[in-house]
């Protein structure tokens, strides 16, 4: 090791994360067709039904037992960024927020004081397959905003920036900017109350495409900035700073040091997470994020008396309609589509 390669770990369904983040979890399936109800047109025999995180024949339902995903849930303050790279989202919230979403986009929500909702995997396609792959990323809120209204945002595909990194031989890397600054490139506005607002915070998510024998450097940033690179699919390996990097694996790096990363020649895609920490204590169960014990027991006695304002949908697991597009629709009545 050196003074730029903190650690190496191997990362698996869940990763290692440090503060500000507190979540990472990349979701790859392979869902075969739809059925009519958008839901899995094969036997779910041998599964764990309500949780299944088995990925038997190449997929999981995780807490879904027709459409796969994750039916209604709380949350208590932190933020979730949902990135897909593949498949469909349909999203639903107890402030009456709902949309769908796809490939590329990204879903930024603040949860705030408090919020319940649902994430479903709706398979579109009654024909073909269905595959899907996102990212789901927590990120922690300080003291100051741990009970601001639930806010949520849609970045659409189309809009998220780009840099591209092209190398003296022509070899291209690609990112995509979805919170940050990287080479003058900087994202879209995140929630109003989020930590990555304030771009001081130094808050950075990015996706990195290299092409085989590409190339592309991490800027110095501070000497508390907390960076860790997650080269999670590739069949060779990269060389992170003179020190080759297998696929799966998790590298902790200094943040106020340029890094040179060099891809071997095969595709290698990577993951950036990096920001100021929050310089605050964490009390976490499950979906509540807290300063504090005594703030837990808080967070689950309210969830209990007022289920954070309800459920307003028939179901716990809504998906819209087959033929809905992309969409987001908002609690002051104002539609997006794409």
């Amino acid at each position: 090791m050196n003074n730029k390669i903190i650690g190496i770990q191997a990362i698996d369904f869940q990763w290692q994360v440090e503060n500000p983040f507190l979540f990472c979890a990349h979701h790859k399936d392979f869902y075969p067709r739809g059925n009519k109800e958008q839901g899995v047109a094969v036997s779910l025999k041998g599964r764990d039904i309500h949780n299944d995180f088995s990925r038997k024949d190449g997929f999981s339902m995780y807490h879904g037992d027709n459409v796969p995903g994750f039916p209604v849930h709380p949350h208590r303050g932190f933020e979730t960024v949902t990135i897909v790279l593949d498949g469909v989202v349909d999203h639903f919230d107890s402030k009456g927020a709902h949309g769908r979403y796809a490939k590329g986009d990204v879903q930024w929500l603040t949860t705030g004081a408090g919020c319940q909702h649902s994430e479903m995997f709706p398979l579109v396609n009654e024909d073909k397959e269905n595959p899907a792959e996102l990212f789901q990323i927590w990120v922690n809120l300080p003291k100051k905003d741990k009970f601001v209204n639930p806010d949520y945002k849609m970045m659409w595909a189309e809009d998220i920036p780009l840099l591209e990194a092209v190398n003296k031989e022509g070899k291209k890397a690609t990112v995509k900017v979805i919170a940050g600054n990287m080479k003058g490139i900087k994202s879209l506005e995140p929630c109003n109350n989020s930590w990555a607002k304030d771009r001081n915070n130094n808050v950075g998510i990015y996706l990195i495409h290299m092409e085989p024998n590409s190339s592309i450097s991490l800027d110095a940033v501070s000497e508390s900035l907390i960076r860790n690179l997650y080269f999670y699919q590739g069949e060779g390996n990269i060389n992170v700073d003179g020190y080759n990097i297998k696929p799966s694996n998790r590298v902790k790096l200094s943040g106020n040091d340029e890094i040179e990363i060099v891809n071997e020649d095969k595709e290698s895609y990577i993951l950036i997470l990096e920001g100021e920490p929050i310089l605050e204590p964490v009390a976490q169960y499950g979906p509540f994020v807290m300063n504090t014990r005594e703030e837990i027991q808080e967070a689950i006695g309210d969830y209990q008396e007022t289920e954070f304002g309800g459920w307003p949908w028939e179901k716990d697991d809504p998906v819209h309609d087959k033929n809905q597009g992309r969409i987001a629709y908002y609690p002051d009545g104002s539609i997006e589509k794409r």
